[in-house]
């Protein structure tokens, strides 16, 4: 009996030996046809994103300058009111002035916000040369995808967020990036005057339909024939 279970034991072993063994070279190989990709990546890393960004410092050092400046200005506006209101929230009669310390909280809130604004509106021609920049490579990416596929003879891409795991033998990141260089090696840094992003031109187009919609005249209601 001991002999029997012996054998069976090392058969079992060597059956699972076998079975991996065979199995092992088909894991490691690539289907093909199947490739993944990280859009985002393949964008950030072309020449024309990196240029764009490496010269937008100086063609915007101005608006650059001032949005430090003004930053600069709110926080010397803000560090007294907070020294204050934390002050004034550790004070023997803090709970007593919970109102005062809440309009205190207010103000500080307010001139956050308002300068997180005007920041913001300093750097908004900042914030169209970014993307003005990435919709000129996003025209181009598509053709940036497919021939990269065809050069590769890949099927179908999947974006690498939507895969679980995967081996490098899929990724067509660098492929797409090269495609890129190639059809867009640099790209206009300054959008023309009045220049909006797509969305926002979407969006306008859309609401000027909308009103052209309404301001049409109703058609008038046909006359029904008198009877005889």
């Amino acid at each position: 009996m001991k002999l029997l279970l012996k054998c069976t034991a090392a058969a079992l072993m060597a059956a699972g030996t076998l079975a991996s063994g065979a199995i092992a070279p088909v894991a490691a190989q690539a289907v093909s046809g199947i490739g993944i990709a990280d859009q985002r990546r393949a964008v950030v890393e072309s020449s024309a994103f990196v240029n764009a960004n490496n010269a937008r410092p100086t063609t915007y050092k101005a608006q650059y300058d001032a949005a430090q400046a003004k930053s600069n200005q709110i926080r010397q506006q803000l560090e007294p009111l907070v020294n204050k209101f934390n002050t004034d929230v550790q004070a023997p009669n803090a709970q007593a002035n919970q109102a005062a310390l809440q309009q205190q909280l207010g103000q500080i809130q307010q001139l956050r916000e308002q300068g997180s604004q005007e920041v913001q509106e300093i750097l908004q021609p900042v914030a169209l040369s970014e993307a003005y920049v990435l919709e000129q490579i996003s025209e181009k990416f598509d053709q940036a995808v497919r021939q990269a596929m065809t050069k590769r003879k890949i099927t179908i891409v999947f974006e690498t967020g939507a895969t679980l795991a995967h081996n490098d033998a899929y990724d067509l990141t660098k492929d797409i990036t090269a495609e890129l260089n190639t059809l867009i090696p640099s790209a206009q840094l300054v959008p023309p005057q009045g220049w909006l992003p797509r969305q926002q031109r979407e969006q306008q187009a859309a609401q000027q339909a909308a009103q052209q919609g309404q301001a049409r005249p109703a058609a008038p209601a046909a006359q029904q024939p008198e009877g005889r």
